[in-house]
């Protein structure tokens, strides 16, 4: 971990990759990370930590699947929003975004459990596929 600050735009424009979180440093034992984000990821749900997101750019968009239905919240750029641990979500940026994310070290990005994972998505990680 490196003990000089951290460009946040700098980190962002060294990669490309869609719905592929880049870790940008840790504290404890959570992983700080960043990523682009467009278009629809999937249903998918981490039955033992919340997951929090941060909207550094763009506008983000997270389905809910609650006991009392679905909802969707919306997050415009510089909005925070928790999801609850065991809480099924699927955040869509139909315009883009860029998002951080705080996360116990190694939580997949699928999750626990998710609906169907594209072809283009690492199975195993949860991060896109580079061809």
């Amino acid at each position: 971990m490196s003990s000089d600050p951290i460009s946040l735009s700098k980190a962002l424009a060294s990669f490309d990759a869609l719905w592929s979180p880049r870790i940008v440093t840790r504290v404890n034992d959570y992983d700080v990370r960043m990523a682009k984000v467009q278009g629809e990821h999937i249903w998918h749900v981490h039955d033992d930590t919340d997951e929090f997101f941060l909207v550094l750019d763009g506008e983000l968009h997270i389905s809910l699947r609650e006991p009392d239905g679905e909802r969707t919240v919306l997050l415009p750029q510089g909005a925070v929003f928790t999801v609850p641990r065991g809480t099924e979500h699927k955040p869509y940026a139909p315009s883009g975004a860029a998002i951080l994310l705080f996360e116990p070290t190694g939580t997949p990005t699928v999750g626990d459990r998710h609906d169907e994972i594209p072809e283009h998505v690492d199975a195993t990680t949860g991060h896109a596929l580079t061809t």
